[in-house]
């Protein structure tokens, strides 16, 4: 109404539809005003052609079994368990919540982990084609032109459009370990690695075999351990 919009065509014609609509999603909620700015088309289309190369770097690599879990390795099953919440994250973000920019951020994390991830075996492949297919699928009501091509060349039957929305595997959300943050009198002084579902005792003996955390124990009394499970251990000396 004010006249001082831009036509966007030009951003069409250099970065294309998938980018320029995506880039709108991921400015702001759809409830909110943003700042339009054409640098967010420019990452974005960065991004679309990160997604296709990884996509085509894992394609160069031959068939994928289908997916053994059981055989998957310690990253197989990081990459696994971001997926599914990715999954669950996006059915909240579209269906209840109406916030499509998460649903885009949380595909970026999700191809972020896809890039950092190591496949050790064929379940490991197995477990990035899910990954790559899921984000493709979670992205595609935003970016249906790339996310189509992409799907199939993944090996997607159909239209995109036509397909059923993949379930949540519960089971791949459940962590086997995590990292915790230790602190020694609310400073931290470094991290651990522990199993999920680990005691208070159990944790402040790992927190207690790296290097940094000990030299700042040793020779003091401890008066105090505080584990907030899933997140860190703090150890009160004086």
């Amino acid at each position: 109404s004010a006249g001082d919009a831009g036509n966007p065509q030009h951003l069409l014609d250099k970065y294309g539809a998938d980018a320029v609509r995506t880039a709108m999603m991921f400015a702001a909620p759809p409830d909110q005003s943003f700042e339009w700015s054409e640098s967010g088309v420019e990452g974005q289309g960065r991004f679309m052609k990160r997604l296709w190369n990884l996509t085509q770097d894992h394609l160069t690599e031959g068939d994928v079994p289908s997916l053994d879990v059981a055989a998957l390795s310690s990253a197989g099953k990081d990459l696994r368990r971001k997926t599914h919440e990715t999954l669950k994250r996006a059915d909240d973000d579209y269906g209840r919540r109406l916030t499509f920019n998460t649903v885009v951020s949380s595909v970026h994390e999700l191809v972020n982990q896809v890039s950092k991830t190591e496949a050790q075996t064929d379940a490991d492949r197995a477990a990035v084609r899910e990954a790559l297919r899921s984000a493709v699928l979670v992205l595609s009501p935003i970016a249906p032109h790339v996310t189509q091509a992409l799907w199939s060349a993944l090996g997607g039957e159909g239209l995109l459009v036509e397909t059923s929305w993949p379930e949540v595997d519960e089971s791949a959300l459940v962590q086997d370990s995590l990292e915790l943050v230790v602190q020694v009198n609310g400073k931290v002084r470094g991290k651990i690695e522990v199993a999920a579902d680990v005691d208070k005792e159990a944790a402040l003996e790992a927190a207690m075999a790296t290097e940094n955390v000990a030299r700042f124990v040793e020779g003091k009394t401890t008066r105090k351990v505080i584990l907030v499970p899933g997140k860190l251990l703090n150890i009160v000396v004086g």
